[in-house]
């Protein structure tokens, strides 16, 4: 640029995201009045936003399904009480009524609600079991990533080793906090970053196209009956297609 240069800038218009229902299957594991139990497939977005407002989000399956879903999380999110990742798949709760979602929001601030996630890491990690805490905030150099990071808020990830290899290691992980990206930011700023986040860690020779993580066991507290309630399933084909061709 030089002095004296006119430079026009157009500002686009404020983009509100919203979601019309698509018939787009689901496997639905646990279904009544009050609650829906999804084992999400890893690829599929939970609801729409600034950069993903297009389609085929678990949002707009939900509403191809039919019937009244919570509002309390916003009319933009109909039914979500938490999130996975895109490339995680697995189980989430989604809730038909606002009565249901704020009962089972609190049950995930407090806790009671917990997830329970198998991953595959990369390296061998030496201990059996352990704690891994940081804080975590928005990485200082790219706003789209989260890091471990002064200032950022509390997170603590716990986790066991199931199997361990030469090359990865096969982790159950139970989460205390529930941070954007939280089991991926602690198990690369551990050094064993997860295999095939490319994201997190760079994606190492032979790994897949998504982060081996899955949404393996939910546990929760029904909010109409208050019956304790769990739910597992069995990581889809490519996660354990890649754990049988680990060394």
């Amino acid at each position: 640029m030089s002095p004296g240069d006119v430079v026009e800038l157009e500002i686009p218009e404020a983009y509100a995201p919203t979601a019309t229902g698509e018939q787009i299957p689901l496997e639905v594991v646990y279904e009544d009045d009050d609650l829906v139990v999804i084992n999400k497939p890893a690829g599929m977005v939970v609801h729409p936003a600034p950069g993903h407002h297009h389609g085929g989000t678990l949002v707009h399956a939900l509403l191809g399904r039919g019937g009244a879903w919570s509002t309390a999380g916003g009319e933009t999110r109909p039914g979500i009480v938490h999130r996975l990742d895109k490339g995680t798949s697995g189980l989430i709760v989604v809730a038909r009524n606002d009565v249901s979602h704020r009962d089972l929001s609190t049950q995930l601030s407090d806790r009671t609600l917990s997830r329970t996630y198998l991953a595959i890491a990369r390296g061998p990690i030496k201990t059996g079991a352990g704690e891994l805490e940081g804080p975590i905030g928005r990485h200082p150099r790219d706003r789209k990533r989260m890091a471990v990071v002064e200032g950022g808020r509390f997170a603590r990830t716990r986790y066991q080793v199931v199997e361990k290899r030469r090359t990865h290691t096969l982790l159950r992980c139970d989460l205390d906090t529930g941070r954007t990206h939280q089991i991926r930011v602690h198990l690369a700023a551990l050094g064993h970053p997860i295999a095939g986040d490319a994201e997190y860690g760079g994606r190492g020779p032979g790994e897949p196209d998504r982060p081996m993580l899955h949404a393996w066991r939910l546990r929760l507290r029904h909010p109409h009956t208050k019956a304790e309630m769990t739910f597992e399933v069995t990581p889809p084909e490519d996660f354990q297609r890649f754990w049988a061709s680990v060394e």
